[in-house]
């Protein structure tokens, strides 16, 4: 009796739901070590949380499921075989990084499993055809060249198990051939290495050992393809699968429609491209492509990955401008501003670009009303739509919640929905299943056929290339062939379109791409077990992020600037000083005791005289018109009383619109009037007081508004800039899918939360350095007391207001929602309860708590004490202290909100 191979996965009575539905239904599957199995089904059975589950980035909810025999649902025992698993997830390049080049992206990923060979990682992307495109953003790749890109990142560190999730979808066939080989030698390599992959391409499915088949949450079919086909009779896998899903008759499951001859001359040409091209900078993605489409036709448009199809299409909707060359529609050159033109396109992009936060409904009751559609029009067409896709189930769901193939399915329908005379399609049938596929080249079919509409589409599918009338072939930005599918298919002499679509590729140079041997280690020892905290991951996280930064040019502008244009808003904007305030009077004495007393105002630097009015009209007119701030109404016989030892009276009307402003201007006024009336009334003996108060100031001699303002200013600005860059970073890869990574790899939680957070540091502490020097040079303030405790406390500082942005970002589920949240929590603390606009001892006991709980108030004391009182060092350790406590505490919550799988 031969030894069974161990299992590799073994999952137990698994149950998961999404509220009420229920999308794995008491799941049981063994997996043997070293064998490789697809799982095949129609869209949103429950196949991509299956895959998330295996890997650990979800959270089980009911049931048991052994890894490499160890209990994922265990954390500790998750982190241990994590360095053995590698997860490819759902998407087009869901788990790259989009201004991270094809090299860096492997990089990174070699970095989170602790994998450095330099030559293996050069040798994985020649083998891979990725090395020509080392050095471009993975955000300018090809959907398909981002899959390629995601098995790269995937193979870096040599997995025991590897679960491909949709792998293949958007990629080209011939890259396709190459993509199984470069599988198909590792695994020859590495013999024990488990395979699972979900697949929409069935004869991909054929590949492996095994296939299983999910229906409505539960495995309806197992065995190997070849026993498959011969249990039902088919003629492929793909029979079997409309069989069981009781989608289609075997017997015409994919066959083509009885195709019409291709429209004639006279039928008159609606799509065309003359001299089309397009570059992005040096790189030409588009070389002087031609063609004509005309009305009625099934035009379709195929090629490599990158090989500029995706940008050809942009060019024909208006999204992308062409370089050189004309794009016309209806005879007309494309404009992006005539609306009319663009109300007759349909458009599907090769990405899903509707709005992901709205619901289904949402989404089709949005885009019906802006293509003008009136109500009783709007829901009749949405409801036949909802039905003719299927989409019932999901019209309560969010958009970026639903399954890929169901986003295909919803995105064809809204391209659809106002009834275009052209339709743009993007590889709209990528993720999707066969039944559905099926379905939608019946609706493109009937679409083109009864409706007369152009159908403009791409597709790596070459059953669905050969139910167009015309095809084109496109390698390197170029029309490499154009005929029917038959014609094309005769000059090369093969006997089916993707052999002549290789055939055509190679011409065309695409060899260069093809899979190299791959050196691949065959050690059976199982990776060492990661560690709580690895320096060489934490840097890896800390250089992603910090080159992220940098390639962004908003965010990186914002960084660095944004406080100190704030900072020169905020000294120069925002000051108490009483000079050079204007002056209106009206003088009802014309005496010379008047006379002298208008002059003690004007003599001194704080009032200017800008108006001496006639009537009590012009001072109203002035103080509303904002001419003058402060009007004198000197009485008649003011100089009489005031020698003869009466108080005359005399009336100051003050622009109270700002009130703390009017408040100082009263008092400076009040205080002129009394030196002018001492001065002018030198005769009248007055007793000499009990005893003389004289107020001098011991800081801030001078009483600047700069020199209060800007210590306090630079503790607000390094609050509120640096936190809300920090409110985005992990927010936005959970947004994008990226926050997989966190979930699946060796990263913890505290190496992801700390190399994100020291790019942000190190930024806000250059700000800190940068405002102070503003403050020394451009303000003219002075450094009185210890310059190490101000620079101490200004790193202790971004430390903690960095942190307060992880806090929420952590906490919260959107961009929007993080950015605002940060916001409210920022301003409030730091502007009102710091110190900036009174002291935080004379505040009511519950604000005085609040501005103690938030590090501005502490580091402005350390700010105003170095600039303005002259405090040593030791003065400044207590308030050090508490700085130094803010960062890890608030890391802390962080950490707490930071989840290591999805709950």
């Amino acid at each position: 009796m031969t030894d069974q191979p161990p299992l590799a996965i073994q999952v137990s009575n698994v149950v998961h739901r999404y509220k009420q539905l229920v999308v794995l239904d008491d799941i049981n599957l063994d997996v043997p070590a070293g064998s490789s199995l697809a799982l095949i089904g129609p869209d949103g059975v429950g196949k991509s949380t299956l895959f998330s589950l295996l890997a650990g980035a979800k959270r089980l909810q009911q049931g048991s499921i052994h890894v490499l025999g160890t209990n994922i649902t265990k954390a500790e025992a998750r982190g241990q075989i994590q360095p053995r698993l590698a997860f490819m997830p759902q998407g087009l390049g869901r788990n790259l990084y989009a201004t991270l080049s094809v090299r860096e992206n492997v990089d990174y990923f070699a970095g989170l499993f602790g994998s450095a060979e330099e030559a293996r990682i050069a040798h994985l992307l020649d083998a891979i055809g990725l090395a020509p495109f080392a050095d471009r953003p993975a955000g300018k790749l090809s959907g398909g060249m981002k899959q390629k890109l995601g098995l790269c990142c995937a193979l870096v560190h040599e997995p025991d198990i590897l679960l491909l999730d949709e792998p293949t979808t958007g990629v080209d066939p011939l890259s396709r051939l190459h993509f199984w080989q470069l599988i198909d030698e590792i695994r020859t390599a590495r013999p024990g290495m488990t395979v699972v992959v979900g697949t929409s391409y069935m004869e991909e499915a054929e590949r492996f050992d095994r296939v299983l088949l999910m229906q409505s949450g539960r495995f309806i079919e197992d065995g190997e393809p070849s026993s498959l086909i011969a249990r039902y009779s088919a003629g492929s896998l793909e029979d079997v699968f409309s069989i069981l899903t009781g989608n289609q008759d075997p017997n015409t499951a994919d066959s083509p429609m009885v195709l019409r001859t291709p429209p004639g001359k006279n039928v008159p040409i609606v799509v065309e491209g003359e001299g089309l091209t397009r570059r992005f900078g040096a790189f030409t993605a588009v070389d002087s492509v031609n063609f004509k489409v005309r009305r009625g036709e099934i035009f379709g448009f195929l090629g490599s990955n990158g090989c500029g199809k995706t940008t050809t299409m942009k060019m024909l909707t208006g999204l992308l401008p062409s370089t050189e060359g004309t794009a016309r529609l209806f005879g007309k050159p494309v404009d992006a501003r005539d609306i009319e033109a663009r109300r007759k396109v349909g458009y599907m992009s090769q990405g899903f670009s509707l709005y992901g936060e709205l619901t289904v409904q949402q989404n089709f009751e949005l885009h019906a009303q802006l293509f003008g559609l009136t109500d009783d029009a709007r829901r009749a067409r949405i409801d036949e739509l909802v039905e003719r896709f299927g989409l019932q189930r999901f019209c309560t769901t969010a958009a970026n919640s639903v399954p890929l193939g169901v986003r295909q399915r919803l995105s064809l329908a809204i391209a659809i929905l106002h009834g275009p005379a052209v339709l743009i399609l993007d590889e709209p049938t990528s993720g999707v299943d066969p039944a559905a596929r099926a379905m939608f080249w019946k609706e493109i079919e009937r679409l083109s056929r009864e409706q007369q509409i152009t159908v403009f589409i791409s597709t790596h599918f070459m059953s669905e290339a050969e139910r167009c009338d015309r095809i084109a072939f496109m390698h390197a930005g170029r029309i490499i062939a154009t005929g029917t599918p038959s014609e094309l298919c005769d000059a090369q002499g093969v006997s089916n379109l993707e052999g002549a679509f290789i055939a055509y590729m190679r011409e065309g140079g695409a060899t260069e791409s093809e899979t190299r041997p791959l050196s691949v280690t065959t050690s059976d020892s199982p990776p060492s077990a990661p560690r709580l905290f690895s320096p060489r991951r934490f840097w890896a996280v800390c250089r992603r992020e910090a080159i992220e930064i940098i390639r962004e040019p908003v965010r990186f502008a914002i960084a660095l600037a944004g406080t100190l244009i704030l900072s020169l808003a905020f000294g120069f904007g925002i000051s108490f000083d009483v000079e050079g305030v204007s002056l209106g009077v009206l003088d009802r004495d014309r005496t010379p005791s008047s006379r002298a007393y208008i002059e003690e105002f004007t003599s001194s630097p704080y009032f200017d005289l800008v108006l001496v009015a006639k009537d009590d009209a012009e001072v109203t007119r002035a103080l509303r018109t904002n001419r003058v701030t402060l009007a004198l109404d000197i009485p008649p016989g003011f100089g009489r009383d005031l020698l003869s030892g009466r108080r005359p009276a005399v009336a100051a009307w003050i622009d109270g619109a700002m009130p703390f402003r009017a408040e100082t201007v009263g008092g400076y006024a009040q205080a002129i009037h009394l030196r002018a009336v001492r001065s002018i009334a030198r005769r009248t003996v007055a007793s000499p007081p009990a005893y003389r108060l004289e107020p001098r100031f011991r800081y801030n001699q001078a009483f600047r508004s700069l020199d209060a303002m800007v210590p306090v200013t630079i503790g607000v600005l390094l609050a509120l800039i640096p936190a809300m860059l920090t409110a985005l970073t992990v927010v936005r890869e959970k947004e994008l899918g990226s926050i997989v990574n966190l979930y699946v790899t060796p990263l913890t939680r505290p190496e992801f939360l700390l190399g994100k957070q020291i790019p942000y540091i190190a930024i806000g502490f250059i700000n800190f350095i940068l405002l102070t020097l503003f403050a020394v040079t451009l303000f003219g303030l002075e450094i009185k007391g210890s310059l190490v405790a101000l620079v101490l406390g200004g790193l202790l500082y971004v430390a903690g207001t960095t942190a307060v942005g992880f806090v929420t970002s952590a906490a919260t589920r959107s961009q929007t929602a993080a950015i605002f949240s940060t916001a409210i929590i920022i301003m409030l603390p730091a502007v009102e309860y710091s110190g900036m606009m009174q002291p935080v001892a004379s505040l009511e006991p519950v604000e005085r708590w609040i501005g103690t709980l938030f590090p501005t108030a502490h580091f402005v004391r350390v700010s105003v004490g170095t600039f303005a009182k002259g405090m040593g060092f030791g003065e400044l350790m207590p308030t050090l202290a508490i700085l130094a406590a803010f960062w890890p505490a608030l890391i802390g919550i962080a950490l707490a909100f930071t989840r290591k799988q999805e709950t």
